[in-house]
């Protein structure tokens, strides 16, 4: 007779759910045995419990379905919990299992006991479930495997006590159906096809499930019928992009750009996506970005169907024939000379092959990301989705699991890599083919540069050294040998070429450190706010200007 443990692994693997990513402890003993006993489910170990949720973040934007993470307790939850905010903010499924003490053990308030509810909450507010018993345990997981795959998608937790996990008597239930969205009704298509028509400037700000191919293609028919400007959210949770698909333009993170880029439109529709905001608030600015006097409509929420929708709106407006316009092919040519962050971008642009996975989380160092890398072969782009850094080391784990056959090039900064570099040691284990870039400015300088948007006080040395990372220097390549990374460290862009195209004709985990400089040094950070403050009283022509040539 199978124990719940074991009748839980086969409901999972029934579900589709192949993968855990682990980080265990006691009370979880009797899933990692069970673990054995699912040949369908594949166990990867991870040294911290971000990058366990990370990874699942990861598996899952690639793979299409949720992965498990196996965590210990509340403290073990609770030190998972950023990336588990970033798959939240994403809209990613996640099913997290987390061990608890036996049900008859907690009123003796042990001394790793905790409120786990209250800690998942957080992340999962949809789904947090306590399973009281062995025979109620598998119907629980099915619960939280439909509350994950859902529209939206969520983080769904499921709290195993250690004795519902040992008890005999387990019996796996069938996975649950497929979710089925609906798509925008009648009414709703003809409003938005009558906004359209209108003739006033309209844009679709296109989010989550609608930065796919079908989607963007759809999407590109009616800006190329109609006139409609193609934006996308700040951070996508997954954007196909590069040469022979639709081009869209992100909005910017720095509330004054992205008020340049939406400042003239009047009709804005909302496909996946939420009404722009400012990433923070700041003294005297606005946090709500949509422009006074614009309209704002809503074709697909999250939880419906936006291929559906897009296809519905295109087919009012007679624009199924329409030829979308698709980003031409080009490369940037190969840097030269001493490396900056533009020259590492402008190196992956030279560089990156057909397929790949792009992990983006190099902060400031990656603003010509997006421009030297527009007409590179179509690729995946993920990006840092809930702003709390430690995610793309992780992501590239589990993106690496999901598509085995794709290389993954992940760009991290300095700062964000020293939160989960433990990444490594898993990348390294699993033998997965993930590039990493690290782009060691010795500066948390997103960070310096928020000083001087602020308007706080002008810092000095102590202010300033909660910023720096220059004492010591971090050596990346060390570090990365030591976890069983091959690893180099790179300060010209010639030697920047040779590190990646040996990485990447050699399959296996690699990094390269590239020491470069701030890309915004002290000079241009006291100049940018004032050109931010000025950018909305220029003209729209100039502002767009300025815009780009920050922030392209």
């Amino acid at each position: 007779m199978a124990n719940g443990a074991q009748a839980l692994m086969k409901t999972l693997a029934d579900a589709g759910i192949e993968v855990c990513f682990s980080n265990p402890g006691t009370s979880e003993m009797h899933f990692v045995a069970a673990l054995d006993s699912e040949p369908r489910m594949r166990a990867v170990l991870a040294l911290f419990e971000g990058v366990a949720t990370g990874a699942a973040d990861g598996y899952a934007r690639m793979a299409g379905k949720p992965a498990a993470t196996l965590l210990h307790l509340g403290c073990g939850l609770g030190n998972g919990l950023a990336n588990l905010h970033n798959a939240r903010k994403g809209k990613v499924p996640v099913v997290n299992i987390v061990g608890d003490h036996a049900t008859y053990h907690t009123r003796y308030d042990a001394q790793l006991q905790s409120d786990i509810e209250s800690v998942a909450r957080n992340v999962s507010p949809d789904f947090v479930r306590t399973s009281e018993s062995t025979a109620q345990l598998c119907q629980d997981a099915v619960d939280a495997i439909a509350a994950a795959r859902g529209y939206p998608g969520r983080v769904a937790t499921l709290i195993l006590p250690a004795d519902v996990s040992w008890g005999d008597g387990g019996m796996p239930c069938p996975p649950p159906p497929a979710p089925a969205p609906e798509c925008a009704d009648d009414a709703r298509v003809a409003a938005i096809a009558e906004a359209i028509r209108s003739g006033r400037k309209t844009a679709l700000l296109l989010g989550g499930r609608a930065l796919r191919e079908a989607d963007l293609l759809a999407a590109a028919r009616i800006a190329a019928h109609c006139g409609v400007r193609l934006l996308a959210e700040v951070f996508p949770t997954r954007l196909q992009r590069g040469a022979g698909l639709p081009a869209v333009e992100r909005i910017a993170y720095m509330a004054e750009m992205a008020g340049v880029q939406l400042g003239q439109i009047e009709e804005l529709i909302l496909v996946d996506a939420k009404a722009p905001v400012s990433f923070f608030a700041y003294p005297g600015k606005r946090s709500d970005l949509v422009p006074d006097g614009c309209n704002l409509h809503v074709l697909a929420s999250p939880a419906e169907d936006t291929t559906a929708s897009l296809e519905k709106l295109c087919a009012a407006l007679g624009a199924e024939q329409a030829q979308p316009l698709l980003q031409p092919a080009l490369r940037p040519n190969r840097p030269r000379g001493k490396l900056t962050a533009a020259k590492v971008c402008k190196a992956l642009g030279h560089l990156l092959p057909e397929n790949a996975i792009l992990i983006d989380e190099a902060i400031t160092s990656g603003l010509m990301l997006s421009a030297l890398t527009a007409g590179v072969p179509r690729h995946d782009l993920l990006t840092l989705t809930g702003g709390a850094i430690g995610q793309g080391l992780p992501n590239a784990v589990g993106a690496a699991i999901a598509c085995p056959d794709r290389p993954v090039l992940a760009l991290i900064g300095d700062g964000s890599a020293m939160y989960t570099f433990q990444a490594l040691w898993t990348m390294a284990r699993e033998r997965l083919d993930v590039t990493s870039i690290i782009f060691n400015n010795a500066s948390y300088s997103v960070l310096n540069v928020e000083l001087e948007r602020v308007g706080a006080e002008e810092a000095g040395p102590k202010a300033r050294s909660q910023l720096d990372l220059s004492d010591p220097v971090l050596n990346f390549s060390r570090l990365a040998q030591g976890m069983g990374v091959h690893a180099v460290r790179v300060e010209t862009a010639e030697e920047l070429l040779q590190a990646m195209e040996y990485a990447l004709a050699n399959p296996g985990p690699h990094l390269i450190e590239a020491l470069v400089p701030e890309a915004l040094n002290a000079t241009k950070r006291r100049l940018l706010p004032w050109l931010l403050r000025a950018l909305p009283n220029l003209p729209p022509s100039l502002a767009g200007a300025v815009k780009r040539k920050i922030a392209p």
